[in-house]
């Protein structure tokens, strides 16, 4: 979606999901994307961290089962197959929606394209009205090519995403990733949570339900965002989530200045309530 031509003419921001580690290097794929023309460069991380605080919340009063719905291929899937589910789709946004929101109460001015693992994503960013375009790993790597981006030369420069770093949140792109972020445990009983990557074993527990469980946090590619048919590695699945671990604990000790941080009060004023499930 969106008709984007590079060098980029105008003013854009891209929001980097935290899986880009494991196709892409950090901070050169800032660089990177700078030098494609876009103007600001965020990550999804502070988004997530936001729309944790829903499923805290929610979690924390429900009664029933609730379905994460921050993989759009889980929500399609049971739309289609399983509408009888459709009801336990949590109604908040995905972080790929909230970050958006952030970002378009901070820079008003641009547009918004979502750097993304999955194609998944293209369908959801249509839905939300707000994201203008969404460019996969796939897509992005030969857009580099073309334009005769390598990374290489910022190998020992460094450089910093313009806003809203939080670093605990990395780790979303992984299966789990949400329920540890969000401190399901201190809501919910062990046995109340359920974490299944891959369509297949989603549909196995639909057709055959565990009444226990309150929570189902699930993703449609086994290992998470980070096994995404966007993804250009082969790399085995432990592999690529090693990546993404090292990532965050990399990060723990990157001196950000207080004005790039993930403050809640930088989201003040938005709702998270999600308009499309």
């Amino acid at each position: 979606m969106g008709d984007l031509s590079f060098p980029l003419n105008g003013k854009y921001v891209a929001m980097l999901a935290p899986s880009f580690v494991v196709d892409f290097f950090y901070p050169q794929i800032i660089f990177q994307l700078k030098e494609l023309g876009f103007d600001k460069v965020v990550e999804l991380t502070f988004g997530a961290k936001m729309i944790n605080r829903d499923y805290h919340k929610k979690l924390k009063t429900s009664k029933g089962l609730i379905i994460s719905s921050v993989c759009p291929g889980i929500v399609e899937t049971i739309k289609e197959k399983f509408p009888e589910y459709e009801k336990n789709l949590i109604s908040v946004d995905s972080p790929m929606v909230a970050m958006a929101k952030i970002c378009k109460k901070t820079y008003p001015q641009h547009k918004i394209v979502f750097i993304s693992p999955c194609n998944f994503k293209k369908m959801e960013a249509k839905q939300s009205g707000i994201v203008e375009a969404v460019i996969d790993y796939k897509e992005l790597k030969i857009i580099f090519a073309e334009n005769k981006i390598g990374e290489k030369k910022y190998s020992k420069k460094k450089i910093l995403f313009d806003k809203f770093y939080n670093d605990y949140t990395k780790v979303y792109p992984l299966s789990g990733g949400l329920s540890k972020t969000a401190n399901v445990d201190n809501v919910l009983k062990c046995n109340e949570t359920k974490i299944a990557d891959g369509i297949g074993e989603v549909i196995k527990f639909l057709n055959n339900p565990d009444k226990k469980i309150k929570f189902l946090d699930v993703t449609f590619c086994r290992g998470g965002c980070i096994g995404g048919p966007c993804v250009n590695s082969k790399r085995p699945i432990l592999f690529r989530k090693k990546k993404v671990l090292n990532y965050m604990k990399k990060s723990l000790n990157e001196d950000i200045p207080e004005y790039k941080k993930g403050l809640v009060e930088k989201a003040k004023g938005i709702s998270f309530k999600s308009n499309i499930y």
